[in-house]
């Protein structure tokens, strides 16, 4: 053992003990760990704060913010409010081929080959950020199958979901079959509790643990997919048994699903404020496709069915906010075209970074300069292509362009979509006018350019 006394305060004395103190931590880690082995993940602060709020099966007409009426959602309206709007957001008609989009910046058709099953060759928002140094994390849905090792090998850090294999995946809310670190949580820790007050907890522990770190968070709500049964905040909710067919999905809950979301967003960000980062993070909310074609709203005092599944707005037309406290001006309202391939850029560009080459073709448009109050370089038109590719069922291809009014597909119809909302009347190709036979054109253009 050295003895520090023999060695006095010179500048050569003290690189010498220093020296040995390396070496010292090289024998007791390095050797331990393999000389293969990566470095250790180096954290960085300073850079923004990034989170994704994600609402499962919420569309347009959801928010009393635009235009919704049948619930009350003060939380998400006051982001709204306090934020940016963008009205013309646009998702795939259902969640996996809509994720897909969202977390790797491509359209569905240069890596999407099965529902709820992404290819580990894929590069995502996460591992993208992972690797300049944030740390990540997601909570709630994930969908895209492989467990832990796919998790990680996605980018992130940390987890706790629902979901993490196709097979037999269990309550999402009461009791909720959640997944840490490899394994399920035991039965004893989830008896009587619901799933999203559960991973709530678990994105406030990983926000204060890296509060000192610049962070990415995924916040997959399971609210508001089927089943639908009773919150926290329902009186049927103690004697609820999500395990058994006597307990059936019934609309009648959808109302509180919705609502207890919104509670959600108003708690997480009370959190972000208590944490003091609320300058230091930017937070989008938006939904990952259309509401459930089980459920009517009231929209702009308009019965509304939802559109989950369909390739009309109803399916694909989608809450889109952006808030970020000091930065982002409170009431802006963009009326951009926007669809979830342009998270990743846009992503890239609030972290000071660039998409890596290797991860291959980019088909987003960033919209940070727009969030920053500048013009950037906004989109004339957004691009589907949708096979959800569900096990057991007819694999129908549908592809689209459209632009802020209009909308073409790969067969030739061609809608005003605005005035035909579900698109029952393809506009005559000899009786269009000038104008819609430009606008049907530089679709076409689009679609022949992508197929």
């Amino acid at each position: 053992m050295i003895n520090l006394t023999h060695f006095n305060s010179t500048r050569y004395h003290w690189r010498v003990y220093n020296s040995l103190c390396l070496i010292f931590l090289f024998l007791a880690f390095g050797c331990r760990k393999g000389i293969n082995s990566p470095p250790p993940h180096q954290y960085i602060s300073g850079k923004p704060n990034i989170v994704l709020l994600l609402g499962d099966d919420i569309g347009y007409e959801i928010p009393g913010y635009t235009g919704g009426q049948s619930y009350s959602t003060p939380n998400i309206d006051l982001l709204a409010s306090s934020g940016m709007q963008f009205s013309l957001g646009h998702a795939a008609p259902t969640c996996s081929p809509s994720r897909f989009m969202l977390l790797t910046g491509k359209y569905n058709f240069r890596n999407y080959t099965q529902w709820g099953h992404m290819d580990l060759s894929q590069k995502t928002i996460a591992n993208m950020l992972n690797d300049i140094g944030y740390s990540t994390c997601i909570v709630g849905k994930w969908q895209l199958d492989g467990g832990d090792a796919a998790i990680h090998q996605f980018g992130f850090d940390s987890y706790c979901v629902w979901n993490p294999f196709p097979i037999k995946p269990g309550s999402r809310y009461k009791d909720p079959h959640l997944y840490e670190n490899g394994a399920y949580l035991p039965d004893d820790s989830i008896k009587g509790k619901y799933g999203e007050d559960m991973i709530g907890d678990y994105a406030y522990n990983f926000m204060k643990q890296n509060v000192k770190n610049s962070f990415f968070l995924e916040y997959s709500f399971d609210l508001c997919h089927q089943p639908f049964c009773p919150t926290p905040d329902d009186p049927a909710f103690a004697t609820w048994n999500a395990n058994q067919p006597s307990s059936p999905s019934d609309t009648m809950y959808f109302k509180s699903m919705v609502e207890y979301m919104d509670k959600k967003v108003g708690q997480f960000m009370q959190e972000i404020k208590g944490l003091g980062i609320a300058e230091n993070t930017i937070i989008f909310y938006l939904g990952d496709n259309g509401t459930d074609a089980e459920i009517y709203s009231y929209y702009n005092n308009a019965l509304m069915e939802g559109g989950k599944g369909k390739s009309i707005e109803a399916g694909t037309h989608v809450p889109f906010i952006v808030y970020w406290q000091g930065k982002v001006t409170a009431g802006t309202i963009s009326n951009n075209l926007l669809d979830l391939t342009d998270f990743m850029p846009t992503i890239a560009d609030i972290a000071g970074t660039t998409v890596p080459a290797s991860y291959g073709t980019m088909d987003g448009t960033s919209f940070y300069p727009e969030i920053m109050g500048q013009t950037g370089d906004p989109r004339s038109w957004v691009y589907c292509y949708y096979n959800p590719f569900v096990p057991g069922k007819p694999r129908v291809t549908k592809i689209w362009a459209q632009d802020e009014n209009y909308k073409l597909y790969s067969t030739g119809d061609f809608f005003n979509y605005t005035s035909d909302l579900l698109e029952k009347k393809p506009l005559a190709s000899d009786k269009l006018t000038d104008s819609q036979v430009q606008i049907k054109n530089m679709l076409d253009s689009v679609l022949t350019r992508l197929q």
